[in-house]
């Protein structure tokens, strides 16, 4: 068995919304074998991960995919339950998976597996085609020690519980989260100028002043007490001598601390003699080099929670304790509270493991036993001297008992020291009242607070602190900026680019995803083809961006999925036969499945071709409550008349103008003859592409005449759309550059160009080689009947011996027009686009198709016409 290739779709896709881990297993001799006819196989699999047989029946016999199994399933789909469970027993459980066949290659099977932790997915997927390998051959699988370094890798990747419960609250509020890397805890909440950064609870408008006072603890204790917020006194020390001699001016037990420690490490309270005191400073300096001695403030240990300006929760923390029955060491006591599954390493589960230390031993020396001592029924053994979560200590939640008077305190001490969130430690003897009456204290202020403790308080009502960390941060936005998609088979670069244009023209700062690169406000920041996954994160991860345009092909929803949850507009301009017959997409109505999911992304509301079925059919499949709109180059088209009766809006062409229609009224916006790229009326795909954006952009809320200010101003030429129905004039020959390459684009350029002048027609073709045979002859066919001379040169082979390609489209080209002088053979690009020019006289049409840039056609006329490649790089500079 083999993994012919991996890919993971990270945001919604052909096969789910949630990100997908696909993969292409070659079965190899092991195809064709079912679970029901390999002996053992399915009592060793179920031995081995025996949540697989789900819940008994009520007949006794085995359920979930053990039924399955029982009654033969193929080993494809085996693999597939298998890496789901694997990474359920890791700690990060997925539950979707779905197993196809790859059609026109028997054994080969497309595996589709869902994902929470993307480290996790592929050694999980690993481990599942190993194990059922083996088992299929009847091999013995040690299957614990790699199960291990799953859990271990979940471990590594996991999210920590605070931050999974800041990025629960923004889910629930709608907000789009991204993780910056595998590695690390920071994520960004929200898109463009709407954007907020987090790791953990400190956000990005935490203060690096204000964490860095925080974490001076006598600085932070000369800010509160300046602004008149209760403090102990105490002093900073380098030595021991210099901790008892503070000790013993201050008269009472002290706590000791590191002055820059953090979650409880190094603290010792309660030190009352010159032996305890020197103790705990050697046990503190373990933990920074100046030490903090001061007054023991006598009390319980609370935290409140400060998230932007108010108290959002607080709770009294215990320290790590055991509970004596008569019968148990503390050693047993503590291994039995261990057990539970809400304890963990770190801060990856709700309360932390207890640790047996030598602080632990200590603690318990101060109360006269020790870690095999066996405690009497009902009496308590303190573990640790502070009552941090990340030591092992409890909490209860008593947010309600805060009187007022301390809930201001509180928030003053957050904002004296400077921070958007903060912990504020405080010690007394009753939380509900004043702490002026009773001595307490406030004795830490802490930067990037855990807050485990508040949503999974060990008693008392749970409190959403991630909520009121994102509202502090967001506010009441969904941080979203509006995301307008479009996809589509021809003409997606030019309506992207017009859609951002008109919203440029309207003030909005925009970032856009083309074939030609990525561009924030107008300026390119990337060259290169960017329709895809990561040039979309670009634009949407860019501070400055106001409305997102993202051109979105195939390619790269088919590698990588979307990089949004969804978008605010989807366009799909019309699905025409391209590259087909790649990655599993064999008709065109594959390929129609697959530019669906743009359409299905879309929340508020999705553009559509009336004229085209395919188009038309995805008007069943968006959100429910996204609104349909509809273009038309034909006013009459059924499927626009029946929408317009129905109350519906879209855009059409009416007697040679733009028609916006809003299901009460019918406005015509401005005539095609104003629009530079109808090129005066001729260019009839473009004005398809304009009737496209003017609906998109009327559904995103741009009003009439920024739409009109955007089509009437936008222009298509070799600077700003390279590529793109890009004219020039060499000596009277009219020349178009544009990267037609399938039948449909050669059928629009050779109509359009028919009207231009009254010459002859000739075409420099090519399509690329991945494309089928048929395809290929397609296009030579469309070409044949439409051009007077036709050259067919070499692209990219793609596989393809060479010429090999370019035969197929001629072949096509000759069953139209037959064997003829007016059809040339000529490989090399630039010989090819020499051959074409010498065909042409004054007056004539020359069509350079597919050219991969600009600067091909201009290197290639500067052999023969320098004067006319001078001036054309100077018109695309």
């Amino acid at each position: 068995m083999q993994i012919l290739e991996q890919r993971f779709l990270r945001g919604p896709n052909v096969h789910a919304d949630s990100p997908c881990l696909l993969s292409v297993v070659d079965l190899e001799d092991l195809y064709g074998l079912s679970t029901h006819d390999i002996p053992g196989f399915n009592d060793t699999l179920l031995g081995l991960l025996p949540a697989l047989g789900g819940a008994r029946l009520s007949d006794g016999a085995l359920g979930g995919f053990a039924q399955r199994l029982a009654a033969g399933t193929y080993l494809g789909r085996v693999i597939e339950t298998v890496t789901l469970e694997l990474q359920s027993l890791a700690g990060a459980p997925a539950t979707f998976g779905r197993t196809r066949p790859v059609n026109g290659h028997p054994g080969q099977f497309r595996v589709v597996v869902a994902y929470t932790c993307e480290k996790l997915a592929e050694p999980a997927f690993d481990l599942a085609v190993d194990l059922v390998t083996a088992l299929a051959r009847g091999e013995a699988f040690a299957l614990e020690p790699r199960l291990e370094e799953l859990r271990g890798i979940a471990g590594r990747y996991a999210i920590g519980t605070s931050t999974a419960a800041v990025l629960a609250a923004a889910h629930e509020r709608g907000i789009p989260t991204q993780r910056i890397t595998e590695e690390a805890n920071l994520f960004l909440l929200g898109w463009g100028v709407r954007q907020k950064r987090l790791q953990a609870t400190t956000t990005g408008e935490t203060s690096f002043i204000a964490v860095k006072i925080a974490s001076d603890k006598q600085l932070t204790k000369a800010l509160l007490k300046e602004a008149g917020v209760p403090v102990p006194e105490g002093d900073v020390v380098t030595t021991v001598e210099a901790a008892q001699r503070v000790a013993r001016r201050l008269g009472v037990p002290v706590t000791l601390k590191p002055l820059d420690g953090n979650q409880g490490k190094g603290v010792t309270v309660a030190c009352a003699t010159p032996e305890d005191v020197a103790l705990a400073f050697e046990f503190a300096r373990g933990f920074g080099r100046r030490v903090i001695v001061e007054r023991h403030v006598e009390g319980r240990d609370y935290r409140v929670l400060v998230a932007c300006g108010r108290v959002a929760a607080a709770s009294c923390r215990r320290p790590a304790h055991v509970l004596g029955d008569g019968n148990l060491t503390v050693r047993q006591l503590v291994e039995i509270e261990n057990a539970n599954p809400a304890r963990g390493a770190g801060h990856a589960t709700i309360l932390t493991r207890i640790t047996l230390d030598e602080h632990a031993n200590d603690m318990l020396a101060r109360q006269g036993v020790d870690v095999d001592s066996v405690l009497p029924v009902g009496v308590t053994a303190e573990l640790r001297g502070n009552a941090n979560l990340s030591t092992g200590g409890t909490a209860e939640d008593v947010t309600d008992q805060l009187p007022e008077s301390t809930r201001l305190l509180c928030v003053r001490a957050a904002a004296k020291i400077g921070l958007d969130v903060a912990g504020i430690d405080i010690v007394c003897q009753d939380i509900a009242q004043p702490l002026a009456a009773q001595r307490g204290a406030v004795i830490e202020v802490n930067a990037a607070p855990g807050i485990r403790m508040h949503q999974y308080p060990s008693a008392g009502e749970p409190r959403d602190a991630g909520d009121a960390i994102v509202e502090g941060l967001m506010g009441n936005t969904d941080g979203r900026i509006p995301v307008i998609a479009l996809t589509g088979t021809n003409g997606k670069t030019t309506t992207t680019l017009l859609v951002a244009h008109a919203a440029r023209m309207a003030g909005k700062v925009t970032g856009v995803t083309t074939t030609e690169g990525v561009f924030i406000d107008g300026k390119q920041v990337v060259k290169g083809d960017c329709t895809g996954y990561w040039s979309a994160r670009t634009v949407l991860g860019a501070p400055e961006v106001e409305v997102a345009v993202l051109e979105t092909a195939r390619g790269g929803i088919l590698k990588r999925g979307l990089a949004f949850d969804r978008c605010d507009v989807a366009i799909v301009l019309n699905i025409a036969a391209d590259h087909l017959g790649l990655d599993g997409v064999d008709t065109i109505e594959d390929l129609a499945q697959v530019k669906a999911v743009v359409a299905q992304s879309a929340s508020k509301a999705v553009v559509l071709n009336a004229e085209d079925a395919l188009c038309v059919q995805m008007a069943r499949r968006v959100k429910p409550g996204a609104e349909v709109l509809f273009f038309s180059m034909d006013p009459e088209s059924p499927v626009m008349l029946k929408h317009l009766e129905d109350g519906g809006r879209g855009a059409y062409l009416q007697d040679g103008a733009v028609v916006l229609a809003d299901g009460h009224s019918q406005q015509a916006l401005l005539r095609v003859e104003s629009m530079p790229i109808s090129f005066g009326g001729l260019a009839r795909f473009n004005i398809a592409n304009a009737l496209a954006a003017a609906a998109g952009l009327m559904a995103a809320n741009f009003n009439h005449l920024h739409i009109a200010a955007g089509l009437s101003t936008f222009v298509s030429n070799g600077r700003t759309n390279p590529l793109r129905t890009n004219m020039f004039d060499v000596r009277g020959v009219t020349v178009i550059v544009d990267y037609a390459h399938n039948p449909a684009a050669y059928a629009a350029m050779a109509d359009m160009a028919r009207g231009m002048l009254p010459g002859q027609l000739i075409g420099i073709v090519t399509a690329p080689g991945d494309r089928r045979d048929t395809d290929l002859e397609q296009v030579g066919r469309v070409c044949g009947e439409r051009f007077d001379e036709l050259v067919v040169y070499e692209s990219q082979s793609r596989g393809r011996e060479p010429g090999e390609a370019v035969d197929l489209i001629l072949s096509g080209a000759e069953e139209v027009v037959g064997i003829s002088d007016t059809l040339h053979r000529e490989l090399e690009v630039g010989n090819a686009i020499r051959l074409g020019l010498s065909l042409c006289n004054p007056g004539d049409v020359l069509i350079f198709a597919c050219g991969s840039s600009l600067q091909v056609f201009i290197d290639a006329i500067r052999i023969s016409d320098p004067e006319s490649a001078a001036l054309i790089a100077a018109q695309t500079a």
